[in-house]
């Protein structure tokens, strides 16, 4: 297809919660003619005011050059697309490329781009890391498989949504890359809960042992970003507890096929099943810090400073 071009390439979004609102509004901004569609109409409606045309149904976005699909679950991701009214369901029109950065299995991947292909889309699967606020900030980034020469036509339109456009390979790889991915994420949110725990208990405050942390060569944008969180105690979820466990389960599942121990990240995992049997299934996955305080003999209370999160928008 012709490289995406703003005012040349129409695009279709299926998916408009919180995350995929805020990625549609980074299109919108750059130029592009987006048509959206959510299960909840409403959604969908609130991008009207940044440009948006709505769509009905899926289908109704069948002769967009490219759509993406951002979804909760694989049956979704298979309803979207071949289900009633699913984007697949026109007979004479089909999307040239459908971009999916749904959290799904390779499987139920692997099977949408069998279904797309028969209509002649290509399938990109691009999950992507990072929030409506690092979204906002413009610091998302994507990891992205399927066929090169598609990946490399539409790199101009997935670097509007981010900072970070990488391409991992063929077929379905990009999904075992956000599962590492978020592997990852847990064993350092335990990692950085205990070292600041520790140091509490030795006497130091949370805020001054994370802005020393930061500034070192051991910080992050990781773990500034979530410094907020474990100095005041805000655990307003952007990950919960559940979602990490599930992650958990299936990075070790792959590490069984592929065998490929992972001791560090077996215990952790071990830690995160335990807050959730706990009952911390709704805060941020950042609570954490409190369960390793628990088990420390430490109550911890909010420090209420003033931190940065690190997020400041990119035009700010």
């Amino acid at each position: 297809m012709v490289t995406p071009t703003p005012g040349s390439t129409t695009i279709g979004w299926i998916g408009t919660g919180r995350m995929g609102a805020a990625l549609v509004r980074r299109l919108l901004a750059a130029g592009y003619d987006v048509a959206v569609h959510n299960r909840t109409r409403a959604k969908a409606e609130e991008l009207l005011a940044a440009g948006a045309t709505v769509a009905d149904r899926p289908v109704d976005l069948a002769g967009r050059d490219v759509v993406f699909t951002m979804v909760s679950a694989s049956a979704d991701l298979e309803q979207v697309t071949s289900g009633d009214g699913g984007l697949f369901t026109d007979a004479t029109r089909a999307p040239k490329v459908l971009v999916d950065s749904s959290t799904v299995s390779a499987e139920a991947s692997a099977a949408v781009r069998v279904a797309a292909a028969k209509r002649g889309t290509e399938l990109l699967a691009a999950p992507v890391s990072g929030n409506p606020k690092v979204v906002g900030s413009g610091k998302l980034t994507l990891a992205v498989s399927g066929p090169r020469a598609v990946f490399d036509d539409v790199e101009p339109l997935l670097a509007a949504l981010g900072r970070g456009v990488t391409y991992v390979g063929e077929d379905e790889v990009a999904r075992l890359v956000k599962i590492c991915h978020n592997v990852f994420l847990g064993v350092v949110t335990q990692s950085l809960a205990e070292i600041t725990v520790l140091a509490e208990k030795g006497g130091v405050s949370r805020e001054a042992f994370l802005s020393f942390l930061n500034d070192s060569v051991m910080g992050s944008v990781f773990s500034r970003y979530k410094t907020p969180a474990l100095v005041n105690l805000d655990f307003t979820p952007t990950f919960t507890m559940p979602l990490l466990r599930k992650d958990f389960d299936l990075g070790l599942a792959a590490a069984r096929e592929l065998e490929a121990p992972m001791p560090v990240a077996s215990a952790a995992a071990q830690l995160v099943a335990s807050a959730v049997g706990a009952g911390l299934v709704d805060q941020d996955f950042a609570v954490l810090i409190e369960e390793q305080a628990r088990r420390s003999g430490l109550t911890l209370v909010p420090e209420n400073a003033a931190v940065s999160d690190g997020l400041e928008p990119a035009d700010a």
